[in-house]
């Protein structure tokens, strides 16, 4: 398989856990458990002083949740600009695409610890799929 074809691929995991992010990340308070309501209800309630501003454990949830939208979206871009450089020149791709695999395979590592197994699949698929397209691609 030509390792274009693999990068695709990676991509298209990454815009999968993207696009069901967005859906978590913008239905997490909504719940009909007492239990969960109760700690979205500590979560987004209770302020603290953090670097002279004021926030809750929600807000960093919520900052989180977004920054994510932008580096998935962010390596998507990357990985695909790095494909075009696959054929023409390797040292580019490879130096543009292995901090992104590496990175990915570690996403998918600390997904399985602390999320669930479908995101770790995805991040751990994706990372997976770059690095063989940098040892396809030689």
């Amino acid at each position: 398989m030509k390792p274009r074809l693999f990068l695709r691929i990676a991509a298209l995991c990454i815009l999968v856990h993207l696009i069901g992010h967005f859906f978590g990340h913008f239905s997490w308070r909504e719940t009909p458990d007492p239990v969960k309501q109760e700690v979205i209800r500590q979560m987004t309630g209770p302020k603290f002083e953090f670097m002279g501003v004021m926030r809750s454990m929600g807000d960093y949830f919520e900052g989180y949740g977004l920054i994510l939208f932008i580096v998935y979206g962010m390596s998507i871009a990357l990985i695909l600009s790095a494909m075009r450089y696959a054929d023409s020149n390797h040292d580019i791709a490879r130096k543009v695409l292995t901090p992104i695999g590496i990175g990915f395979v570690a996403m998918g590592a600390i997904e399985f610890v602390y999320f669930f197994p479908f995101a770790a699949s995805l991040s751990l698929g994706a990372g997976i799929f770059i690095i063989l397209a940098i040892f396809l691609n030689g």
